[in-house]
């Protein structure tokens, strides 16, 4: 059987559409693992972007931490933490979140740097405070690039957040685990196909999202 046959062999199945390890749950799980994810990440990652990119000042301690960040192996940063904390949602919830908040953090900063500074300076010449500037004329021309940093950060965990299911929790790789366990090839394709279903329709809501926030101006550019 070649990957057609697994994964048309997968979803003809009606049992993967029904209870605890039907599709729509796994998939459910899966959703709900990543948004945690990456809220949390962009909790973090947008305030420090927004804020060191409108001041200019640590731009390089920034770069260093998103550096170091990136080289860490998130399973092996899931294995550690598990060996420090047990299982659990926090402990799969913590190298996810290491993961998405560089390119977040980084894309942020990188935007409001790279905004015109002739609008800024004009709106202090007029007398706006910093926090005006920053959210009134700066983030609208921004927009574009931190939503692109924000979709690659949710791509990334999307991707990675199979990760749950090697300390029993759910979420579809569920289905690569245990299928890879089972030797069950059908539950690896299936699996993997949704993952890369998740996240090709990420893409498309990120897509949606920079036509309805930013300024149809702004999108010329």
């Amino acid at each position: 059987m070649n990957v057609l046959d697994f994964a048309g062999a997968f979803f003809g199945d009606g049992a993967h559409w029904h209870g605890y390890d039907g599709i729509p749950q796994r998939l459910l799980e899966h959703v709900q693992y990543s948004l945690l994810a990456l809220g949390l990440a962009a909790l973090i990652g947008l305030p420090v972007g927004l804020v060191t990119g409108h001041t200019g000042r640590g731009g390089n301690a920034l770069a260093l931490v998103a550096t170091a960040a990136r080289a860490l192996p998130s399973f092996g940063l899931l294995v550690l933490i598990v060996i420090m904390m047990g299982f659990g949602l926090l402990p799969v919830m913590i190298p996810l979140v290491i993961l998405a908040v560089p390119p977040i953090l980084v894309t942020t900063y990188e935007a409001v740097r790279s905004v015109d500074p002739a609008p800024v300076d004009a709106a202090r010449g007029m007398g706006m405070r910093e926090s005006r500037i920053l959210l009134q004329v700066e983030l609208p021309v921004a927009l574009p690039l931190i939503l692109s940093g924000l979709r690659s950060a949710a791509i990334q965990i999307v991707s990675t957040a199979t990760i749950a299911a090697y300390v029993s929790l759910g979420g579809l790789g569920r289905y690569i685990v245990d299928g890879l366990y089972q030797r069950d090839y059908e539950k690896v394709v299936g699996g993997a196909t949704l993952v890369a279903v998740l996240a090709l329709v990420t893409l498309a809501l990120f897509w949606a999202a920079g036509r309805l926030a930013v300024s149809p101006g702004v999108r010329r550019r």
